[in-house]
């Protein structure tokens, strides 16, 4: 399936939800239309230069990508980028990024998606009923939980951490609300993973079959964080990073762009 790579124009908002701005990236087609939206979810690392390019990816195959900071309310402006020296991120960053998503609140994450859905319905060239999503790490979990809203038609979400054991602070995990599910679902894991288990992503493939969800689940030969593996021509310290899986990061986004063709 080919990828396409289409003139884009790129730029920072900021979306309202009640008293709260979220800061956001917005990556869109320069050319004039309706398409259909997807939106980015961030790691840990905030919406850095991996969360950018990926928006900016999804924007070249003809949709809106929007990217808005997850950690707004907690720490506006947060971002960390990759470092060579540690051949992605580094300690610090790791303990700072899980500090704060440790703060992070399910009701207040489920608010602000919804505040970013109903920024994209304002977009003159948003095709309102094809809006979908994508995320990474902690943002794989936070996909998980916008697939249950009902205007998510497609979610991509890649190796959520804590599906099957938290949701944010409320009292039952985000897998239990898996029968909420309206779209498609697809999910990515890579068998070497140390934060996201085999048996993990096994109970959420049983419970999206068991609730009869439309769903696929990708597993492949790669650890943690392994999309980032897509960049390495961009950032070739990246190939020094185990964890990563060129071919299979490759594959995974076929696996997405098939989705979104299909569903948005």
């Amino acid at each position: 399936m080919p990828t396409k790579n289409i003139e884009i124009n790129t730029t920072y908002i900021k979306i309202p939800n009640n008293d709260l701005q979220i800061d956001a990236y917005l990556a869109q087609p320069a050319s004039k239309g309706t398409f259909g939206a997807v939106i980015v979810f961030q790691e840990i690392f905030g919406v850095n230069e991996n969360i950018r390019d990926i928006t900016e990816l999804i924007a070249q195959q003809g949709y809106i990508a929007i990217a808005p900071a997850m950690y707004q309310r907690i720490a506006p402006g947060f971002e960390f980028g990759f470092s060579e020296k540690d051949i992605g991120y580094s300690p610090e960053a790791y303990q700072l990024g899980l500090e704060y998503y440790q703060q992070v609140k399910y009701q207040e994450i489920l608010s602000d998606i919804q505040a970013t859905i109903t920024y994209l319905k304002t977009l003159p060239n948003v095709k309102t009923d094809s809006i979908g999503c994508i995320g990474f790490c902690f943002g794989g979990h936070v996909a998980y939980m916008a697939a249950t809203l009902p205007d998510i038609k497609a979610t991509a979400s890649f190796y959520g951490g804590g599906i099957t054991t938290s949701s944010y602070g409320e009292e039952i995990p985000t897998l239990n609300r898996t029968k909420e599910i309206k779209g498609t679902i697809y999910a990515f894991f890579g068998t070497r993973d140390s934060l996201v288990s085999q048996e993990e992503n096994q109970k959420i493939e049983a419970e999206l079959q068991k609730n009869q969800i439309n769903h696929r689940v990708f597993r492949y030969d790669a650890g943690h964080g392994f999309f980032a593996g897509f960049f390495i021509d961009k950032y070739p310290f990246l190939a020094q990073n185990p964890s990563l899986n060129k071919e299979a990061a490759i594959d995974a986004w076929q696996q997405v762009i098939e989705l979104f063709q299909n569903k948005l």
